[in-house]
């Protein structure tokens, strides 16, 4: 979202999305991101031209390769359900356990998010961590 909607660490996350691209990202993330410009929309956070504008930057940034989409395999899921053996006691969302295991399933090495428990599962899993709270 930072890419897309001004907020802290906006400016950093850009610049490494431009040194990664193209990124990988599931189709969840997709739904994710449109979900959340919604609810910001709604939330009066931004405005419907501010949400239309970014959906079109990131269709732009699928059209143009820096995103690499990837579908949602069934066997996300029950990687998903048997992972969170691994990271212990930390705190996961049911969608933060799917990104991680469908991360794990694309074989990524390194994993960006700017949410701390899903940092902290990312590196006990042994992902490589980009964080950006």
């Amino acid at each position: 979202m930072k890419r897309y909607v001004s907020e802290p660490q906006s400016a950093a996350f850009d610049a490494f999305f431009v040194a990664q691209a193209p990124v990988a990202v599931s189709r969840l993330t997709m739904v994710e991101m449109r979900c959340a410009l919604a609810r910001r929309r709604r939330a009066g956070q931004i405005d419907a031209g501010l949400e239309r504008r970014a959906l079109e930057e990131i269709r732009t940034d699928i059209q143009d390769g820096a995103i690499a989409l990837f579908p949602v395999a069934d066997g996300a899921v029950a990687e998903a359900f048997h992972l969170l053996d691994r990271v212990g006691d930390t705190a996961l969302r049911t969608l933060d356990a799917l990104h991680l295991s469908l991360a794990r399933a694309l074989n990524a090495s390194g994993f960006s998010t700017a949410d701390g428990n899903q940092a902290q599962a990312a590196q006990l899993l042994g992902f490589r961590i980009f964080t950006f709270f």
